[in-house]
């Protein structure tokens, strides 16, 4: 992201009715669970969640590890939460000792980072030897549009070639899973211009006690909603074609190649 972007989004960190609408959206509900029904047959022992921001799917508890670049994102996360352990750091130079983590997620992280391939060997570099990396990403480079560029993406993948990007990191792919269809893609560019307008509302407004009672209702509803557009959602992954997904998850290992 730009200084502007990042100036931007600093700002919606510190408004709770921004949080409340992301930790609610339909599509942060299907990853949470995608990624949670996976660890919940793993034996972890310490798990990093690269990236958390304000949302982290990971379910908290003391064994977990928040990592972000933004030190405000996670100030706020830990007020909220209490559980698990912050760490501010650049993805691409991790501050753990090799072999700290059993099990790794990253989320929507890779496409905001130019040097992915970076950031990839560093996590490989952290992980024990039967850890287990989970990564979603956007899928397709035919699907970037305004939407990408509104939350500061630099690309979409090619499922061939993030794999090509795991394994030449030191990973193995073991199970591909379709997480989101193109019902996503359209739902996702109207929920941008909503977002926006709603960004310059609260540019423009004079905060007041009236504004932030008139948005408790606009809250539940939201919430009410996509619980329900969130099972709409997960079937429109399930019965498209792989090839038209718009948000693929990947669970990898590592690869016995990285420690010869």
């Amino acid at each position: 992201m730009n200084s502007s972007e990042t100036e931007r989004f600093q700002a919606f960190f510190e408004d709770d009715n921004y949080i409340e609408f992301k930790n609610y959206l339909y599509s942060y509900i299907i990853r949470k669970i995608a990624v949670n029904k996976i660890l919940e047959s793993e034996k972890m022992t310490r798990v990093l969640e690269l990236g958390s921001g304000l949302s982290p799917l990971v379910n908290r508890s003391r064994n977990i590890v928040y990592s972000d670049l933004s030190f405000n994102a996670l100030k706020i996360l830990k007020h909220r939460s209490g559980s698990g352990m912050y760490v501010v750091a650049d993805a691409a130079n991790l501050p753990f000792k090799p072999g700290t983590f059993s099990h790794t997620v990253c989320s929507e992280v890779l496409e905001h980072i130019e040097d992915d391939r970076s950031v990839l060997r560093e996590i490989a570099t952290v992980m024990k030897s039967s850890g287990c990396f989970i990564i979603t990403f956007p899928h397709r480079k035919a699907y970037f549009a305004a939407d990408d560029h509104f939350v500061g993406h630099l690309r979409r993948y090619e499922l061939p070639e993030m794999i090509s990007k795991l394994q030449h990191s030191g990973f193995q792919p073991m199970d591909i899973k379709k997480i989101l269809g193109p019902v996503d893609k359209v739902t996702i560019c109207v929920i941008i211009y909503i977002f926006s307008m709603f960004q310059k509302t609260r540019e423009n407004k004079i905060k007041k006690k009236s504004y932030l009672t008139a948005m408790n209702p606009v809250i539940t509803f939201f919430k009410f909603f996509n619980y329900f557009y969130s099972a709409f959602t997960w079937l429109d992954a399930l019965i498209i074609p792989r090839p038209m997904s718009t948000v693929l998850l990947i669970q990898s290992t590592l690869s016995d190649d990285f420690f010869s």
